[in-house]
């Protein structure tokens, strides 16, 4: 079975934030194939399990804050006994210009402390993970980064979230079917920013 987990922190007041576009993407997929959310404590996530293109896939929000998202996707590992080539990882990526999005068979964190803490829990930087560039758009070089990120999207770019939501999506299910060298191949040019 595949996990997708979208990350992002939960709660109203995060809602609509950039640093919640792991979540909105979660949860667009679960709508698009009809697999509904539940809360379910045991994993500290919502999640739902269903199908996707005939793949057996379990969808997961984390709702353990991003800073401990290792702590949700452990208890999912455990639970649903995933290998760790079956796990993707979506996150906003701060460094990555607005709208381009890009996938990964593995890496570092980047600095990304949700991507930090889930390679501690796992014991392993071995993962697939799919960024999506919420870009540095700030003038202020004195403005505080967490403040930015927990901000929500200006009018410009809510105008263009949609869409790249959607390719994201798009993402995710071709990573479900052809695997991650495809998914590079269509995805991560720079032609694919929105």
């Amino acid at each position: 079975m595949k996990l997708i987990v979208g990350l992002g922190n939960p709660g109203r007041q995060y809602r609509d934030s950039r640093h919640n576009i792991g979540f909105l993407v979660a949860k667009r997929l679960s709508k698009i194939y009809k697999i509904p959310l539940r809360n379910d404590a045991a994993t500290s996530s919502l999640c739902g399990q269903g199908k996707i293109r005939d793949k057996e896939v379990l969808i997961a929000l984390p709702f353990t804050f991003m800073n401990i998202s290792g702590k949700a996707v452990r208890a999912l590992f455990e639970r649903y006994r995933i290998s760790i080539n079956d796990l993707l990882v979506v996150c906003d990526d701060l460094d990555l210009e607005f709208g381009r999005i890009r996938i990964k068979p593995k890496g570092s964190s980047g600095g990304h402390k949700g991507l930090k803490s889930i390679i501690e829990s796992l014991g392993t930087q071995d993962f697939c993970r799919l960024r999506i560039g919420i870009g540095r758009n700030f003038q202020d070089s004195d403005i505080d980064i967490t403040e930015y990120v927990l901000s929500p999207f200006n009018k410009e770019e809510k105008n263009k979230l949609k869409t790249i939501i959607d390719k994201a999506v798009e993402c995710c299910s071709l990573w479900i079917i052809e695997g991650v060298s495809r998914c590079m191949n269509d995805f991560n040019r720079k032609d694919t920013r929105i």
